[in-house]
């Protein structure tokens, strides 16, 4: 996913501030520097990143150094179920820190039976929590809120660790979940549909909204407490309860998250099955995908697995919220400001280690700037500081997996057989964990194959173009349709861009990176993008089922079509 991740400045000077430090919404601009930097010193985990695999022989959690991981309720084998009593009978899977690869603690995660008693303990405390009034349940949202204000630097720091990204976007994604609970809030007394007036004497019409009842929640390991926030706030203040499986490999992330939410119910002496949380994998995706319990199935992945989970779905004519790939790209003509385009380029490409599903993975560039911004590129890109994610000054951390850098691999391969040069990066590096060189590649064809595949890794693709009309088709000639972003000074090509004939994109931004939406929008993508929306605007009413009622306040009987029984 991409919403999450602000920063541009910080991709350069120390010294240089972030420019939207005061806009609201933008959560992770937010995250005051000295915080980071302050835990950053105060702790002791600097240079346990990079030590020797010989002697880091036990789990983390059992290390001095880590003992911090206890204080969000974490142990070394931690339960992977929680429907208001925590449990769990099915595998045990370690997850591991993606800049050392080394294990970090285990979960159990649930068995099928598991599941289905926790969807029965959910549906019954449904029956409790849509009772309660909209705005009371708003209450309870800024409670949670609050809570995670309180575990913000800790539960950031547990991102970082299993996840892998640098600690400013760890702390920036729990703040994000914090500003979707309080936009949650003022929501809960607002949400509602129209009284519209009726032809009929003595009639009126009301538009009213329910809860559609469970919600279920897959999400995806680049932002494990993000996406999962801006879902789980705005379905509660609807009425809904949540059931939540995120990536096994980022499992205690959610054990921690939803022990930060249990205890909230706890001290509201409600039940704790309102946020259930299941672990598991994909036996557990597939039974929520064909459970009809289920009344909408949030997911948050890839295109091709989300293609199977909405087919899944649709067999049981269920509802479902899709937020898959990618494919995006930046714009910038002849007239373009450099000074925006570079630093755009680098935070979109290269931001959570090119792992958003934001992340701009194709730049088109005028034939007339195409060799100079490339060539700003390669010296920014060599500015970049590479290395643990705890320092504070770091800019750029791991990919999540070994699997990703293989596909890194791949992927660089096969642009160089398609005809691309590798004008930056392309490489491994060589030290500890997952980390891959930030890459560029050039010459390639606009249409090449490996151009139009999303790989999740930090390679960006540019390209030469000549005018308008070539350069709007080719943004949108892949399958996905999520952000696009175009650079310009000219106001008709701005409206070109944002009209019918412009990008087809669900974002669609103007001299600003790919990455970086604010809340108050509603985020998601069109085509294989699949769709959804999530957060802002009215994406509420996805979490919501909709009647029109028509209520005669009058003694009359007027029926459709003048019909009158006699």
């Amino acid at each position: 996913m991409g919403s999450p991740g602000r920063g541009v400045g910080r991709y350069f000077s120390r010294s240089r501030e972030r420019a939207h430090a005061a806009l609201p919404g933008l959560s992770m601009w937010r995250v005051p520097r000295q915080l980071c930097a302050h835990f950053a010193r105060g702790s002791q985990l600097s240079g346990l990143w990079s030590r020797p695999a010989a002697f880091m022989s036990t789990l983390l959690i059992n290390q001095a150094q880590y003992a911090w991981l206890k204080e969000l309720g974490l142990r070394e084998e931690n339960e992977g179920v929680y429907n208001g009593s925590w449990g769990g009978r099915g595998e045990v899977i370690t997850t591991y820190c993606p800049a050392n690869n080394e294990p970090i603690a285990r979960v159990r995660q649930a068995s099928v039976a598991d599941y289905e008693e926790t969807v029965k303990k959910a549906r019954e405390a449904w029956k409790v929590w849509a009772e309660v009034p909209a705005p009371k349940r708003g209450e309870i949202v800024r409670q949670i809120g609050d809570a995670l204000r309180e575990k913000i630097q800790i539960l950031g720091s547990l991102v970082s660790l299993e996840m892998g990204k640098i600690l400013v976007e760890g702390v920036g994604e729990v703040q994000e979940y914090v500003d979707v609970c309080d936009y949650a809030v003022g929501l809960s007394r607002m949400i509602g549909g129209p009284i519209l007036p009726s032809e009929r004497p003595g009639h009126v019409l009301i538009e009213q909204w329910n809860p559609v009842g469970l919600v279920g929640i897959i999400t995806a390991f680049n932002f494990p407490v993000a996406v999962y926030g801006w879902n789980n706030a705005i379905a509660m203040i609807c009425g809904n309860i949540c059931l939540w499986k995120g990536a096994p490999t980022t499992s205690l992330i959610s054990v921690a998250v939803t022990k930060i939410i249990a205890k909230v119910l706890e001290d509201n002496q409600l039940p704790g099955a309102i946020c259930s949380l299941t672990c598991g994998g994909a036996d557990i995706g597939t039974a929520m995908a064909k459970d009809e319990r289920v009344n909408l199935l949030s997911f948050t992945g890839s295109t091709q697995v989300g293609k199977q989970v909405a087919l899944m779905v649709q067999e049981r004519f269920g509802r479902s919220l899709l937020e898959l790939g990618g494919n995006n790209a930046i714009v910038a003509f002849e007239d373009a400001d450099l000074s925006l385009v570079v630093p755009s380029a680098l935070f979109a490409a290269v931001g959570t280690a090119g792992q958003r599903c934001t992340t701009a993975r194709r730049l088109f560039l005028h034939e007339s700037i195409h060799d100079e911004v490339v060539n700003r590129l390669k010296k920014a890109y060599a500015q970049i500081r590479v290395g643990n994610p705890w320092d504070s000054d770091v800019l750029y951390g791991p990919l999540h997996t070994k699997q990703a850098v293989n596909m890194f691999l791949g992927a660089v391969e096969e642009a160089k057989k398609e005809g691309g040069t590798v004008v930056y990066g392309g490489k491994v590096m060589d030290r500890p964990g997952n980390y891959v060189e930030p890459t560029i590649v050039t010459g390639l064809a606009h249409n090449a194959s490996i151009a139009h595949t999303e790989t999740f890794a930090p390679i960006l693709y540019a390209f030469k173009f000549k005018n308008e009309e070539e350069v709007f088709a080719w943004n949108n000639e892949v399958k996905q349709g999520l952000s696009s972003s175009i650079f310009t000074k000219d106001l008709g090509r701005i409206f070109r861009w944002l009209g019918p004939k412009g990008s087809d994109c669900g974002i669609v931004n103007v001299n600003i990176p790919t990455s970086g939406a604010e809340i108050g929008g509603a985020f998601g993508g069109e085509k294989h993008t699949g769709g959804g929306r999530e957060s802002g605007s009215d994406a509420w009413k996805q979490y919501m089922r909709r009647s029109t009622c028509t209520i005669n306040y009058s003694k009359d009987l007027p029926l459709a079509q003048g019909i009158k029984f006699q």
